[in-house]
C-alpha cells in the first residue's frame, strides 16, 4: 500500500470535469482521478477549512460513524477495472474491522472530513499512476513509460494555463485547460 496526500483538485475549462491528484508521500507518482462536481467542492471545502451552512452527506457519514462507535481508519484506492476506480472505507468499531465498499472521491472527502491516511494499492499506481517532469519545457503527467494519459489509460494531457497555487511554474501538457483549486 502506498500512502497518499490530497495534492490538488483540478477543473478542465473546456469540458468543466474535475479531477482529484493523489500524490504520493514517499515518492514523486501521481494518481489522477476523474469525479463529480458535488465530491469535488466537498473536497475543496474541507481542504479549505470551510464551514458549509448545512451539513453535506460527507458530514452525514462521518456524524453516522461516530455516534455508532466507529472510527475511520483509512481508506484505500483498491482497483481499477475497465476504467473504474474503487476504494474501501476501513471503520473500526469495538474492535471489529468493517470494510465499505465505496466511490474513492466519496472516499476521500469522508477521510479528510476523519483525517485518516489515504491508501493507494500499488498495482492502481502501477496502472494508473503518473509522475511529474522535473524538466521545465516538458512539464507534464506522464506515466513511466513516458507515454501521456491524464488517468485510467485516457489519452490526453492536461495543460494549467497559471502556475497551482505554490508552485513556481505552470504545468504543461496540451490543449486541455485546466485550474487548480487548492488549500
Amino acid at each position: 500500500m502506498i500512502e497518499t496526500v490530497v495534492e490538488s483538485i483540478r477543473v478542465n475549462l473546456v469540458s468543466n470535469n474535475r479531477v482529484v491528484i493523489l500524490k504520493e508521500v514517499d515518492g514523486d507518482r501521481h494518481l489522477p482521478i476523474w469525479i463529480g462536481e458535488f465530491e469535488a467542492n466537498a473536497i475543496v471545502i474541507e481542504l479549505r477549512h470551510q464551514e458549509s451552512p448545512r451539513p453535506l452527506a460527507y458530514d452525514l457519514m462521518r456524524s453516522l460513524i461516530d455516534a455508532l462507535g466507529g472510527t475511520v481508519e483509512r481508506i484505500i484506492v483498491s482497483d481499477l477495472t475497465q476504467d473504474v476506480f474503487f476504494a474501501r472505507v476501513i471503520v473500526n468499531q469495538q474492535g471489529q474491522t468493517i470494510e465499505l465498499d465505496a466511490r474513492p472521491s466519496d472516499a476521500i472527502a469522508l477521510s479528510l472530513r476523519c483525517s485518516c491516511p489515504i491508501f493507494v494499492d500499488e498495482s492502481v499506481m502501477e496502472k494508473a499512476g503518473v509522475s511529474l517532469d522535473d524538466d521545465e519545457d516538458a512539464d507534464h503527467f506522464s506515466d513511466r513509460s513516458g507515454s501521456d494519459r491524464l488517468s485510467h489509460g485516457a489519452p490526453g494531457r492536461l495543460e494549467h494555463p497559471t502556475a497551482p497555487v505554490g508552485a513556481s511554474r505552470p504545468v504543461r501538457a496540451g490543449a486541455n485547460h485546466v485550474r487548480s483549486m487548492r488549500a
